[in-house]
């Protein structure tokens, strides 16, 4: 019998514990990786190429403020600038309150915005149908499908924000890798429905003609406006995402805090298991000693169960994880991107932890299982 061998055999020997052990470990991994794809997705991810060629220019205060309109045509003339288009957050309420029928609207100029967002693809004669239409929409393929949406169909948004219903016509659906799950219509139709709305914008969607461009016109856009009634703060695009999800918290301390507790959970765990199924096994360690078994030898063989059952559980939690964000992508009632994927570096981490769990939970039980005396642990009972 090898020593691996050895060791597997060892680490099951009590079978529902082994078991009920893994399977707590595959929980706490499960949240565990969970966690870190939703802080890859936030913080890490830069999201598709193209969104290195935009930057958002929002008002300083708030994103509850709105910037006049004759800015648009003060950004479009600064060097390296290629489009401008106006984007408001409509916030309106599609049939219900319910998660599964809530997505992002936005209000536009049709006339530009597929310009600045190249990176949709939808026929051209779909984009000629929403410009001439001032009460047309473009819808994400993936949100179109979920509601059973078709070219000319009617959406109907109640306004929450803005006192006013609109009636949408669906004139263009877009696909884009990963969805974004958004609408978007004629601002115009908004402003006509909404006097006070008129010639202003909630920000700014600009592009430029190359990546290195962006942190001078940022800079350039909001000296511009500095001395202004209505400064800004122009971003790229993932920074950009990143202060609308700092507006719900510290979202990066929550997920540091909920990694801290899991890794702690599985830890005690792990170590109550372990410390228990060692101290059982006494007087067969004084049978091995007896057997020519070194003292570094049954530490390896403890640390090696420990570390086994952990990675085991580890295992079970990643692949469980790995499904979960996959059909968590496919699906639009989840307040999750669905670019957030479990990527091999993330796999790799959380099998790391549950080793690291596994060989620190055994190291202590499993250090005075070794030096335990032959003599005093043959006449253990227990």
């Amino acid at each position: 019998m090898t020593l691996a061998h050895f060791v597997a055999k060892n680490a099951f020997r009590n079978k529902r514990r082994s078991a009920l052990t893994a399977l707590s470990i595959a929980f706490s991994l499960l949240l565990l990786t969970i966690m870190m794809t939703i802080w890859r997705g936030f913080y890490i991810d830069q999201g598709a190429p193209d969104s290195a060629l935009r930057i958002m220019t929002r008002h300083r205060v708030s994103l509850a403020f709105f910037l006049p309109s004759f800015y648009r045509e003060k950004i479009r003339a600064i060097p390296d600038v290629v489009h401008v288009a106006p984007m408001t957050w409509f916030g309106g309420k599609y049939k219900d309150d319910r998660p599964e029928n809530f997505f992002a609207q936005f209000a536009t100029d049709p006339t530009e915005y597929m310009e600045v967002a190249a990176d949709k693809v939808i026929p051209p004669e779909q984009v000629e149908a929403w410009q001439h239409d001032q009460t047309g929409c473009l819808v994400d393929q993936a949100l179109a499908a979920k509601h059973g949406w078709k070219l000319g169909d009617r959406v109907v948004l109640q306004g929450t924000i803005f006192p006013t219903n609109l009636e949408l016509t669906i004139r263009g659906i877009y696909t884009i890798d990963p969805p974004n799950n958004s609408l978007y219509f004629n601002a115009k139709y908004l402003e006509e429905s909404v006097s006070w709305f008129k010639d202003t914008a909630g920000f700014y969607f600009t592009r430029v003609d190359s990546p290195a461009a962006v942190a001078r016109v940022t800079r350039e856009v909001d000296d511009m406006f500095h001395n202004l009634p209505a400064p800004t703060k122009s971003e790229s695009e993932k920074a950009f995402q990143l202060d609308f999800i700092a507006t719900l918290g510290n979202v990066k301390a929550f997920i540091l805090s909920i990694c801290g507790a899991v890794v702690f959970t599985i830890l005690i765990v792990s170590a109550n298991t372990m410390a228990m199924s060692i101290r059982e096994r006494t007087r067969e360690v004084a049978v091995l000693r007896t057997l020519g078994f070194t003292r570094r030898r049954i530490l390896s063989l403890c640390l090696g169960e420990s570390v086994t059952l952990a990675v085991i559980g580890g295992l079970l939690g990643v692949s469980f994880a790995t499904v979960l964000m996959h059909l968590v992508g496919k699906s639009t009632a989840v307040g999750v991107p669905a670019s957030m994927k479990v990527t091999f570096p993330i796999v790799v981490l959380a099998l790391v932890v549950a080793a690291f769990v596994g060989l620190m939970s055994a190291l202590i039980p499993s250090y005075n299982a070794s030096r335990t005396n032959i003599v005093e642990g043959l006449r253990h009972i227990g």
